[in-house]
């Protein structure tokens, strides 16, 4: 116990529940403060997108009134880390650093600043607050990593099951540290297009909480009809756990706390797809550069296009005369956010049917969605494209019109979205499906034959 000031150093962890590293500072003793650094500075740091910038902005000023009711403050600076966190212990005469691990390049900035801070004689540590499963204690029975979803989660679920969340603090103390104001972040966008995400969402923990257990209480009773974008059987969780608004943990243990044996199986696919999120946490520890480099590196080769900006613009826009896809894309341009499936289907239709190279539309994602993830959303692009984790790879091209009779059968997603349908209004097709998916597998025996060991 000490009487010492603590910096609780906070990134994609913005929550006071279950936060090992503010529950640590607690424990410490003294005064917390807790500190955002908004770091696009540093090299290892990929600058949020736009719309995540937005979310940013609505869970920091969440977070922030949080803390004030408990007695504490939320501090914020902006610049490179390894500059802005030193100088924020000096100020504070702060004696402890905590922070909640991340598993991509940004690492290498944490290290540096753990192994800084022990050399002054301070209290530096880290925890594992954002993963159920750090990526080094998965491991095959060569004690290698895994490359495939379905062994690396039937390893998960052969372990010890995850801790319970860690509760909340009562009341916090602080210490006056000179703060930054959000306004300074300059987080929000001019002019602001944010009216369809505001209408959408609610950031910040308590927004995190509802959705969970509304999810809970109404939609995983009908999650077997998860692939079915035109209903609410989806958590819509993604963005509170890219944020870290709510932890891995509560999710776990609030859900197997949820129902009886009737809702099992849906339980089960649940979890798996909380699985999906660590087993892309564990592809990012394994390829720190997951957002520019394929994972297959025969696909170096392959012929993909890098079109100009305004040919790619009906596929941003959700104007390529292919309804599933155009219903896909307006989604994502109004709420941030797109229907899992979806996803699949308007990303294979870009990389296969339209042959643009997977960073192209990756970067589109990046922007737009406010649940942008370093390790979900290149990993999951790489999966689609054929180049990542797929164990079936490139000759998987999603038809959209097959896919919309399967999943949206009564039409309604689409016609949700896209309400000129089956007018003189809705454009023809820019491309012909059959002809593109047999350029695309034809251009995928190219690269196997440049490289048949890929």
């Amino acid at each position: 116990m000490t009487g010492s000031p603590t910096i609780v150093w906070l990134r994609d962890d913005l929550r006071i529940s279950d936060n090992p590293a503010l529950h640590w500072a607690v424990q410490r003793g003294g005064p917390v403060v807790v500190v955002y650094v908004l770091d696009d500075e540093s090299p290892e740091i990929r600058p949020i997108g736009s719309a995540s910038r937005w979310w940013l902005h609505q869970s920091l000023t969440a977070l922030g009134a949080e803390l004030e009711s408990l007695g504490g403050a939320l501090t914020l600076r902006r610049g490179p880390a390894r500059e802005v966190l030193p100088a924020v212990v000096a100020e504070a005469g702060a004696t402890g650093v905590a922070w909640n691990r991340r598993y991509g390049p940004s690492r290498a900035i944490d290290q540096d600043l753990k192994e800084r801070f022990r050399a002054d004689g301070l209290d530096a540590e880290s925890f594992a607050g954002n993963v159920l499963f750090e990526p080094w204690t998965i491991t095959n029975k060569d004690d290698k990593p895994f490359q495939v979803f379905t062994p690396f989660w039937k390893t998960c679920l052969a372990g010890d099951p995850p801790r319970d969340p860690l509760p909340a603090p009562s009341t916090l103390t602080t210490v006056a540290v000179e703060s930054d104001s959000l306004a300074d972040l300059d987080l929000l966008p001019t002019p602001d297009w944010s009216a369809g995400l505001q209408e959408t969402w609610t950031p910040g923990e308590a927004g995190a909480r509802k959705r969970l257990q509304d999810f809970l209480d109404n939609g995983l009773a009908v999650y077997h009809r998860r692939d079915e974008p035109g209903i609410d059987a989806t958590s819509m969780l993604s963005p509170h756990l890219r944020f870290g608004e709510v932890s891995p943990y509560q999710v776990w243990q609030q859900t197997m706390r949820t129902g009886g044996p009737e809702l099992e199986k849906n339980r089960d696919k649940f979890l798996s797809e909380v699985g999906w999120r660590e087993f892309m946490v564990n592809v990012l520890y394994q390829h720190p550069q997951l957002h520019t480099d394929n994972i297959r590196a025969n696909f170096d080769q392959f012929p993909w296009e890098w079109p100009p900006a305004k040919e790619l613009e009906p596929w941003q826009k959700g104007k390529t005369g292919i309804p599933m896809v155009d219903a896909g894309m307006r989604q994502l341009w109004h709420t941030g956010y797109m229907h899992n499936r979806v996803r699949m289907i308007t990303a294979s239709f870009l990389v296969k049917n339209m042959l643009v190279h997977w960073r192209l539309g990756e970067q589109w994602f990046w922007d737009t969605l406010v649940d942008a993830d370093e390790a979900s959303n290149p990993g999951s692009w790489q999966w689609v494209a054929g180049c990542g984790t797929d164990a079936a790879p490139y000759f998987r091209v999603f038809n959209p019109v097959v896919q919309a009779e399967k999943f949206d059968a009564d039409g309604s997603y689409r016609a949700t979205w896209i309400p000129e349908l089956g007018t003189d209004q809705y454009p023809e097709p820019i491309v012909d499906l059959a002809e593109t998916r047999a350029r695309a597998l034809s251009a995928f025996e190219v690269t196997k034959a440049a490289n048949p060991a890929g």
